[in-house]
């Protein structure tokens, strides 16, 4: 079973690094929500975030790996996951 925290961060991702923040940038949580947000808008969900992740993968896979690296460890540090307790 696929846990949706882990789904809901891959989507924040795709759009993070579809985003225009660069890759070099420390945003704030305030900007990385400000930055998926536009991103969502600007590529028409969430779908079209990860239509510009595929064609980057394709087309510049020097340079799309490290975005994503950068993306999903902006994400983990704006959205931390909360402990589980069972």
């Amino acid at each position: 079973m696929t846990d949706s925290y882990d789904l809901l961060s891959a989507a924040r991702a795709e759009a993070l690094f579809s985003s225009a923040l660069a890759v070099d940038s420390q945003p704030t949580k305030d900007e990385v929500e400000t930055a998926i947000r536009q991103a969502v808008r600007q590529h028409h969900g969430t779908r079209g975030c990860a239509v510009v992740l595929a064609g980057a993968y394709g087309e510049y896979p020097e340079t799309a790996v490290p975005r994503m690296r950068w993306a999903l460890r902006q994400v983990r540090a704006a959205y931390p996951r909360a402990r589980r307790y069972r």
